[in-house]
């Protein structure tokens, strides 16, 4: 894999996570990653047919959060490269066919592309974790679980996954992907504290099917085609903003 790294920041946990993914998967275009100041940019991947580009803040590039953050971006590149369905197929066509015809909140439309790309996440968070311990992620999702049950703002996080200071329904939806990502992953026993956390966050939002979304996240085909995956996230998004038809005449 080719990584350069731009800006001022370190370029070892860009490198360290190179190395360790390239033990299993690796990604054939070139990486270039941009560190910039402002500790609000908010970490994001872009593609081209020559190569990929990482953007993500200083503050983020120097937590001990940074070579999982870059693990989790490089599997993204990959699953692109790969064309696997959830990297190809487009959000706003599955959100319209799952929502067409119906009046749904902005709030919730929203959201929906949050949802979607939890999608994504738990992909490329298979692939990642073949090759690094769950330990930082697992402390970073119960961290951002209990700040957004408990509704209090944070600093700018490292790692956008969960939404803290968010309403009680995203907030029930980011509970479940948290149970369905870290049980399909094997990554805690049945008393770990996460699983409170979730429970609070559904109790909250009674209207929200948590144990439904659990199921949807955890049990994502591995290897769906375009027609299985666009199936799956036409359903998650009917499921959490599926709206009201309008009357008839």
């Amino acid at each position: 894999m080719d990584v350069e790294v731009q800006g001022a920041g370190p370029e070892a946990p860009f490198l360290g996570a190179r190395d360790l993914f390239e033990t299993e998967r690796t990604v054939e275009r070139p990486v270039t990653v941009r560190i910039v100041e402002d500790p609000d940019e908010r970490t994001r991947v872009g593609h081209t047919d020559e190569g990929h580009w990482l953007t993500i803040s200083r503050q983020a590039a120097t937590s001990a959060m940074a070579r999982e953050l870059a693990l989790h971006e490089f599997a993204h590149m990959h699953l692109y490269e790969q064309g696997h369905p959830s990297h190809t197929q487009s959000t706003e066509e599955a959100i319209f066919l799952a929502l067409a015809g119906r009046s749904v909140e902005q709030r919730k439309l929203t959201h929906c592309y949050q949802i979607a790309n939890h999608m994504k996440d738990i992909y490329a968070d298979d692939l990642w974790l073949d090759v690094a311990p769950a330990d930082k992620l697992v402390a970073f999702l119960e961290s951002s679980l209990a700040a957004a049950v408990a509704d209090r703002p944070a600093d700018p996080p490292a790692w956008e996954r969960l939404t803290p200071a968010s309403d009680p329904e995203i907030t029930a939806v980011n509970a479940a992907f948290a149970l369905g990502l870290v049980e399909r992953n094997g990554l805690v026993g049945d008393g770990h504290p996460i699983y409170d956390l979730a429970h609070a966050a559904a109790a909250d939002a009674p209207a929200v099917e948590f144990e439904a979304f659990r199921e949807a996240f955890r049990s994502l085909d591995p290897d769906p085609d375009e027609s299985e995956y666009r199936k799956a996230l036409v359903d998650v998004t009917r499921a959490y903003a599926g709206g009201k038809r309008p009357a008839a005449d």
